[in-house]
């Protein structure tokens, strides 16, 4: 099976060579592959906000640009707010969460004490007993005065 191609290669309005393949004996379709015009083959890609201002002269004495400029100063100023606002929050938070973490270590000590307290106090109770009872087995003979007589 012999294929034979034939390239086409033409420049688009962004500076960048189109190739177009097209293969007589395949079946396949041939996606265009772009190259760019330029040796180096680098750069930066413009967004396309930036494509239409690149050569534009902006006059810094017209009302237009006058807006723009405080509108922008007023968002700056509004972030800039809203960013401190959300740090004093968070400091806040984390001071409120320090309280209440020494508030909780404090009540854990207290309850830890108060269970070695009632801890000791059981075994205690439960070391008297054990000295009441005696060993299943042993029989003490109490003499009753009311069977003496039998």
């Amino acid at each position: 099976m012999s294929k034979t191609s034939q390239q086409n290669t033409a420049t688009d309005a962004n500076g960048v060579s189109v190739i177009h393949t097209q293969a007589h004996t395949s079946g396949l379709q041939q996606v265009p592959q772009l190259v760019p015009v330029s040796p180096g083959g680098g750069g930066k890609a413009v967004p396309p906000s930036k494509q239409g201002k690149k050569n534009s002269f902006v006059d810094r004495n017209s009302d237009e640009y006058r807006q723009r400029r405080e509108r922008n100063n007023m968002a700056v100023k509004k972030s800039r707010l809203k960013s401190k606002q959300k740090a004093q929050d968070t400091l806040q938070r984390v001071n409120q969460l320090k309280e209440e973490n020494e508030r909780l270590e404090a009540k854990i000590k207290l309850l830890t004490k108060e269970l070695s307290v009632l801890k000791d106090l059981f075994l205690e109770h439960a070391h008297n007993l054990a000295d009441n009872v005696q060993p299943v087995g042993t029989e003490t003979t109490t003499t009753n005065p009311e069977n003496n007589g039998q």
